[in-house]
């Protein structure tokens, strides 16, 4: 077993008084950015200012416990705990010890999970055959379908024709949260080492490249950056393999996308809140990708859930395959499972997928949304996918936005508090909590590019994108003109920031563990 680490103890710590919610956009004016010479500091991060540079970190033990395990799993989300428990039903089956550790930064598993899903329950039920005597909550069946366009007073229904994706029949409705919470038991009951509050911040590498395992990140550190007297470094994993199940955008995957080249041939990952779609490469020296990470959504079934899960199933098997292999030979120390990727093409999921490759670039022509719509009602319900193209996407998403100048505010109408709400008050719902004194984890590669670049030319987006108010632009303490603040302790750990910035600036870490939303099911 790992030994324990000490947690700190953080105060309940809600800044929702500083969160000011202006109902107009700044105007577009010269004194919008600061005429002050020096740009204020709003980064502490030691991702951007090392701490081998910062004499208040002089003389601090950097020391870091280690611990050995065959794998790794970073996200306990279904596709990290579908991967966990496939990977023990296997070591049991055939009778192999195998060390399975689960990190998952939520203070209890299901905590950041926010979905009211539809589940299509295949892949659920061929890793639990017995999920009814086991008292899986899958308890309420779909027993009917509408679809229909919203306009501003009307309601416009579509007929939903048999073998269109968004049929229903054989799903379930779940609390998503509620249902990973109910794997995490089954995870632990088999015998995984399953570890929440503990947040994956780094990946670590063997000397020949391969991957060697993460560490959890560090704990005690001032806002300002300096150590606290409670600061103790976070632990290192060692595996045979890892496995990066972090769910959409994950902060360790778009390195692993860098230093692997994994995106190389790929279209640009597309997105909205809760939604994600294109697939890079999935595996690499040490590791592999699973689950919304990489990106396993089929658009116009709206679920990502069952793909995600037979990923997991998949590479566990594949894993399992080359752990317990008389004749394993490996070029590098973490193994590369190649396995894995050419199981999941030879897989249902792929067949699902690529069959719907087609519909989401096709909200990209004139018609938009209806475009796509019309194209679902032709190609896919009749040639079921097997058109001879491919469509592309038109760049990244942050490349999209357009300037101020070329566009109208929009003027939304007042909450109603019975269909719509304030800002303030869905926050509140989701029980969001941080330690307060730590680095803002949403830190900002440059500090002057937010209000030089996107406050003078996009009219300060962050404001409007966050959909917890973490962004405000609000006016210097001296001289004229406005500075960036960061009210990290609202973040609910969409990432939306970190997609849609047009200057991609702003990179999403991790905060200590622990912090974050805490959804109880929504």
């Amino acid at each position: 077993m790992l030994v324990p680490l000490a947690k700190l103890s953080c105060l309940a710590y809600q800044c929702f008084h500083a969160l000011k919610i202006k109902k107009n956009y700044l105007p577009l004016c010269a004194t919008r950015w600061s005429s002050t010479s020096t740009v204020p500091r709003i980064t502490t991060h030691y991702t951007i200012y090392p701490r081998d540079k910062d004499k208040r970190w002089e003389g601090v033990n950097m020391e870091r416990f280690a611990e050995e395990a065959d794998v790794v799993i970073v996200g306990a989300g279904p596709a990290g705990l579908s991967a966990a428990v496939r990977l023990k039903q296997l070591a049991v089956a055939h009778e192999k010890d195998i060390r399975v550790c689960l990190v998952e930064k939520a203070a209890q598993i299901g905590a950041h999970t926010l979905s009211g899903a539809c589940l299509d329950p295949g892949a659920f039920k061929e890793l639990f055959p017995d999920w009814k005597e086991k008292g899986a909550p899958l308890n309420t069946p779909v027993t009917e379908d509408r679809f229909g366009i919203l306009t501003e007073k009307y309601r416009i229904p579509v007929p939903i024709l048999p073998g269109l994706p968004m049929n229903n029949h054989g799903n379930y409705i779940v609390r998503l949260g509620h249902l990973v919470s109910w794997m995490g038991e089954q995870a632990e009951a088999l015998g995984v080492e399953v570890y929440p509050g503990y947040a994956a911040a780094e990946v670590l590498f063997h000397d020949d490249g391969s991957v060697k395992g993460i560490a959890t990140n560090d704990v005690g550190i001032q806002k300002d950056g300096a150590p606290k007297a409670t600061f103790e470094r976070g632990l290192e994993l060692h595996a045979k393999v890892t496995i990066f199940a972090e769910g959409c955008h994950g902060h360790l995957a778009k390195q692993l996308y860098k230093k692997f080249d994994l995106r190389a041939n790929c279209e640009p990952q597309t997105y909205g809140i809760g939604l994600k779609e294109s697939i890079p490469k999935l595996t690499f020296p040490g590791g592999l990708l699973i689950g919304c990470s990489p990106g396993f959504m089929n658009v116009p079934k709206i679920k990502g859930t069952h793909t995600a899960m037979k990923s997991g199933i998949l590479a566990a098997e594949s894993i399992f395959n080359q752990l317990t292999s008389e004749n394993l030979q490996s070029k590098t120390i973490g193994l590369h499972v190649t396995e894995y990727e050419d199981n999941l093409k030879n897989s249902w999921v792929w067949k699902e997928l690529y069959s719907v490759r087609n519909i989401r670039p096709s909200c990209h022509g004139v018609l938009g949304v209806y475009g796509g719509m019309i194209y679902t009602g032709i190609f896919y319900w009749i040639l079921r996918g097997m058109e001879p193209w491919t469509l592309k996407h038109k760049g990244s998403d942050f490349e999209r936005l357009k300037p101020a100048k070329d566009c109208t505010p929009i003027e939304y109408p007042k909450p109603d508090g019975q269909i719509s709400f304030d800002l303030l008050s869905s926050v509140a719902l989701s029980g969001t909590n941080h330690e307060h004194d730590q680095p803002a984890h949403l830190t900002l590669r440059d500090d002057s590019i937010p209000v030089n670049r996107n406050l003078s030319i996009y009219d300060g987006p962050e404001q409007r994108f966050c959909p917890a108010g973490v962004y405000e632009f609000v006016p210097v303490e001296q001289g004229d003109g406005f500075r960036l603040q960061i009210n990290a302790q609202n973040c609910v750990h969409c990432k939306t920031c970190d997609i849609k910035d047009p200057s991609q600036n702003i990179n999403w870490v991790v905060p200590e563990g622990g912090g974050g939303p805490a959804y109880n099911g929504m």
